[in-house]
């Protein structure tokens, strides 16, 4: 059933790969089981983890940061669609209640969309999958 989106399937399949993106950098930190860890000298018993006394600094990732930005950019309707789409591949909604998605997306929109979407666990799986059942 082919739907008539406000945004592109280009723009929808690009939070995708925002979202994957920023996804995989909140997880970077913890590979491997040792988050942060500190390794102590055995033979001096001193902390070997070596600093000025300065803060750290640390590389920047900014896709969790654009992500929220586009989305919050959108429009109420293509924010509607957004959302519903999410839904549809959550399995909320079917793809045949795809405007009925929508509807539900409008009325229910209190706080901000970008939060409620960047805050769902596999935000990015569920708008892949709503999209490949809307063939789009």
């Amino acid at each position: 059933m082919p739907v008539d989106l406000s945004l592109s399937p280009d723009t929808m399949r690009m939070f995708v790969q925002k979202a994957r993106a920023a996804a995989s950098s909140d997880n970077d930190g913890f590979e491997d089981g040792r988050d942060h860890e500190v390794e102590f000298d055995v033979d001096t018993l001193e902390d070997s983890h070596a600093h000025d006394g300065l803060a750290e600094e640390e590389s920047e990732d900014l896709s969790g940061e654009e992500l929220r930005e586009l989305i919050e950019d959108l429009n109420v309707d293509e924010a509607a669609e957004l959302v519903a789409i999410v839904w549809i591949g959550r399995g909320d909604y079917d793809q045949s209640d795809f405007e009925q998605a929508v509807e539900q997306a409008r009325e229910r929109a209190v706080g901000s969309t970008a939060t409620y979407l960047i805050g769902m666990p596999l935000f990015a799986d569920h708008l892949e999958a709503g999209l490949d059942a809307l063939d789009v």
